[in-house]
């Protein structure tokens, strides 16, 4: 049971809280309805916003529509007036640039070409809108004069700028590729900076617009005389300086011309002077013939001019590849790509055909010096050749894209220059063989026949002609080897050519040693020619080239020269043998000689003056141009006729062989070699 004091406690507890529970129900119900009023008058407020705005719309489109359909025909209005305007502006089109289009582009390109374009829509304009429009005359007949006058201009331009390249830049761009110490490449400037830029926009504007090819034709014809004309220039220079200095001249670096004008001679591309110059050594040595004719026109006489023609040609040859390349670079910025190969095919055709025609007159005059035997004029086809072969593949680079006729051209050349070069080894050979001056214009000494000095001096040419004196050989064979021949193969052909070669001149010297009435003089004859053969070899390095087919050449040289020295001794067997012991009296000593000893012992030394004074007289007029020959020849012979002599001179020199002994006892054993001494020295 609970207390009643507890209970009663207890529900008041309660009821304070039921009291307060329905304070906040009320308080609850009270905002609630608050809240709904406030929902009420808001749905009110909105309702009559979108009544409102229902009005507005209903009032506001109508007005929009009409503005934008004004704002619409404002639009086309002004679009109208543009058109107009446009329209308009094409019947002003001829008035507005007529002055400027007859004034010409000259100085004011950029103008001009605006000017032309303008011109050129409202050609368009009225070929599209108007066709029959007497506007569409008037501004076709302005442009035409426009594109005339541009056409004119480009003429213009590349006239009075485009110049003759100087032989001195020239020279120094052949030199560049082989001066190593050159720090700058030497460029040619064809036109100046602003003209190019000029010449440009005008070709692509005649292109694009004028749709004109002409100027293409007017391009390659004035560039084509300024390449031409460049190379006629190099030449002259050459000839021009040949005939002041002698040599001609480039300065070394364009950039150095103002303060340092260091020159450098231009490298001969020749060995003609070289051989020419070894020939002059050999002569120091006393090597040279000098006396003694042949139907060979004489190497030495070799005329300068010559030279000076071959050098020329061969530096002509290298600048229009230069040139050429330079031009191919001056056209790809100003010529159309597709008509560049065929415009660069015109422009070179005058240049190159007088290249190739002077290369045929040098084969055509090769071919007449041969009939004439002058080998040395023929000779001018060796560096030539040589040079065509190499630059060959800078001029297949450069003429690629060209007509086949043109890239024919210098194979062509090549081919025939190379038939003529055979010919002409084939003919010296043949001639050296059958040379007929047998009778006539021999050398009286003995000496170096001219045939042997011009033999050995034509084949040193072809010590550098090696590999092209071998290809020429080798274009002749028919064997298939002969299409792809090696250098080993061509090496071999030339070293078998020059055995030929010495072979022929050995016979002939054989021949013409014939002639000779004294046995002697045609030993002293082939003596010297052997000799100066064998020395020319050695010095000259042809015994390698010899030596390639025949090894014993050098042996077979030095057997024929010691050969040719017993034959010369035995002259002296007419003298010696009136003193040799087998041929002396024998006599007791101590006893009278008998009339008929000292008839003898008299005959014996007579016979002996006689001889040598004679021999002596006519030897002393004989000649052995080779020091150490002669010296090594006359040493002998002393030796031999002074031990013969003082070996006579001692037993008889003391026998009363007569009353008057400084009669036959003329010359002591020391006068003799004085007197051998002075043999083949017509100084003496």
């Amino acid at each position: 049971m609970i207390p009643p004091q507890e209970a009663s406690a207890r529900r008041r507890e309660i009821e304070d809280k039921l009291k307060q529970e329905e304070e906040t129900l009320s308080f609850i119900r009270d905002s609630l309805e608050k809240s709904d009023q406030l929902t009420k008058n808001m749905v009110s407020i909105l309702s009559s916003f979108e009544s409102r705005l229902m009005k507005l719309e209903n009032s506001i489109i109508p007005v929009h529509k009409q503005t934008e359909n004004l704002q619409r025909l404002q639009e086309n209005v002004e679009k109208t007036l543009s058109c107009l305007d446009h329209v308009i502006s094409y019947y002003h089109v001829a008035s507005d640039t007529e002055k400027i289009i007859r004034e010409g582009p000259t100085g004011r390109l950029e103008e001009y070409l605006g000017s032309m374009a303008k011109i050129q829509k409202a050609v368009e304009y009225f070929q599209d809108n108007s066709p029959d429009s007497p506007e569409l005359n008037k501004v076709k007949l302005l442009f035409e004069r426009g594109k005339e006058a541009l056409e004119s201009e480009f003429r213009s331009l590349m006239t009075r700028h485009s110049k003759v390249v100087s032989p001195v830049l020239i020279l120094d761009l052949i030199s560049g590729d082989d001066d190593l110490e050159a720090q700058e490449d030497v460029t040619l400037e064809h036109l100046p900076e602003s003209v190019l830029q000029d010449v440009i926009r005008i070709s692509r504007w005649l292109v694009e617009y004028g749709r004109n090819q002409d100027f293409m034709n007017v391009y390659y014809q004035i560039r084509s005389s300024q390449l031409d004309r460049s190379i006629k220039g190099l030449k002259e220079h050459f000839h021009k300086s040949s005939s002041s200095s002698g040599v001609p001249y480039s300065p070394a670096i364009p950039n150095k011309r103002k303060d340092t004008p260091t020159k450098k001679p231009v490298k001969r591309p020749g060995t003609i002077r070289k051989a020419q110059n070894l020939l002059k050594q050999y002569s120091q040595h006393g090597l040279d013939g000098k006396k003694g004719g042949s139907n060979l026109i004489p190497l030495e006489g070799r005329d300068d001019m010559l030279d000076v023609e071959t050098d020329a040609y061969i530096h002509c040859v290298s600048a229009f590849v230069k040139l050429a390349q330079s031009e191919y670079q001056l056209l790809a910025d100003i010529i159309p790509e597709h008509h560049q190969k065929k415009t660069f095919d015109s422009l070179i055709q005058d240049a190159l055909d007088g290249l190739m025609l002077e290369g045929e007159n040098i084969v055509s005059a090769a071919r007449k010096a041969i009939v004439r035997h002058d080998f040395s004029t023929v000779l001018t086809v060796f560096p030539i050749l040589r040079h065509l072969k190499q630059t060959k593949p800078e001029f297949d680079q450069v003429l690629q894209g060209t007509a086949a006729s043109t890239k024919n051209k210098l194979p062509g050349l090549i081919t025939s220059m190379e038939t003529i070069g055979a010919k002409a080894l084939e003919d010296f050979a043949d001639n050296i063989k059958n040379d007929p001056d047998k009778e006539y214009n021999m050398p009286k000494d003995g000496t170096v026949h001219e045939l042997t000095s011009n033999a050995i001096l034509f084949l040193q040419q072809l010590l550098d002609f090696q590999e092209t004196a071998g290809a020429m050989l080798a274009s002749q064979e028919t064997s298939s080897s002969a299409t792809s021949y090696s250098s080993e193969f061509s090496k071999r052909l030339l070293s078998t050519y020059i055995c030929k070669v010495l072979g022929n001149l050995q016979l002939n010297l054989l021949s013409k040693s014939k002639v000779y009435e004294d046995p002697a003089l045609s030993a002293i004859f082939l003596h010297n020619n052997y000799n100066y053969i064998l020395k020319s070899l050695e010095k000259s390095e042809l015994i390698q080239l010899v030596a390639v087919t025949q090894k014993t050449a050098e042996r077979s040289y030095r057997e024929h020269i010691e050969q040719q020295i017993q034959t010369y001794q035995r002259s002296w067997l007419k003298v010696t043998d009136y003193i040799a012991e087998k041929n002396l009296p024998v006599f007791q000593p101590g006893v009278k000689l008998r009339d008929k000893e000292r008839q003898i012992i008299k005959e014996r030394f007579k016979g002996f003056n006689d001889g040598l004074e004679e021999l002596c007289k006519i030897q002393k007029a004989w000649a052995i141009p080779d020091t150490e020959q002669r010296d090594r020849i006359r040493q002998a012979q002393k030796t031999i006729v002074k031990e013969t002599y003082g070996a006579f001179l001692q037993k008889f020199g003391s026998v009363p062989f007569t009353k008057n002994p400084e009669k036959y006892i003329k010359y002591g054993v020391e006068q003799v070699g004085d007197m051998i001494d002075r043999l083949f020295d017509t100084s003496a």
